[in-house]
């Protein structure tokens, strides 16, 4: 049985060895601006570091979060199968997850399951861990035994349970990712969901200035849908 760590990680723009930088996230800025700027044709104003002045004027006090869908990326998400379920809810991104029709956990990888944050206050019991652990190890047994004896991969996983690890690109604009970042690291949200979401909104903040600068972690969802604009 393999319990595995989740995460969530920005993909490099365009795809490449280097890891997604400050640098990549300006450029993003500055791709705004300048198709903002196209509404009253003075991209001829731009300069290396008008962006910052333009987006607090124009997206953050102003409240035009439109222009901000010129700009997208992608986030490589590593996370159990419940969770996966959440995030296609948010219906504006493109997804791509791992397919447990078409991957065989007996012969192509072996299964892998998200631990259910044992130990933290929102996490089972010691006695609730093992019980958890006993029926992902029955759950990875039965797969394989299904597998062995002729059964396709796309009928084997029904056995399988929420706690499956998947492996989800998601796609959207700055904007859609501002939005999922205020509804998905609030205290209300599933706990599983924040352990790999606050970490993910540190992410943004640290390589996309300006655009989610004003969310904190572990606020009140009502208070983050007033600042969604």
């Amino acid at each position: 049985m393999n319990i595995a760590k989740p995460y969530a990680k920005i993909l490099p723009l365009p795809c490449a060895l280097n890891d997604f930088n400050l640098g990549q996230g300006v450029e993003l800025l500055k791709r705004i601006e300048w198709c903002a700027r196209i509404s009253h044709r003075s991209e001829e104003a731009a300069t290396a570091g008008s962006y910052d002045r333009f987006l607090r004027s124009v997206v953050l006090n102003h409240g035009d979060w439109s222009v901000v869908e010129h700009a997208s990326l992608s986030v490589d998400f590593y996370v159990d199968r419940g969770i996966t379920h959440e995030l296609v809810r948010h219906r504006l991104f493109a997804f791509t997850q791992e397919s447990t029709r078409f991957v065989n956990y007996d012969k192509k990888m072996e299964p892998s399951f998200i631990d259910p944050i044992y130990g933290d206050k929102d996490g089972p019991r010691f006695d609730q861990y093992e019980l958890w652990q006993l029926a992902i190890n029955n759950a990875e047994n039965s797969y394989r035994a299904l597998i062995r004896q002729g059964c396709s991969p796309q009928i084997a996983r029904s056995v399988f349970p929420n706690a499956l690890a998947s492996r989800i690109v998601v796609t959207g604009n700055l904007r859609n990712w501002r939005h999922f970042l205020l509804m998905r690291t609030t205290k209300e949200t599933h706990p599983q969901m924040r352990q790999v979401t606050i970490p993910l909104l540190q992410e943004f903040k640290e390589k996309i200035p300006i655009l989610y600068e004003d969310i904190e972690p572990m606020a009140k969802q009502a208070d983050n849908i007033a600042k969604g604009r």
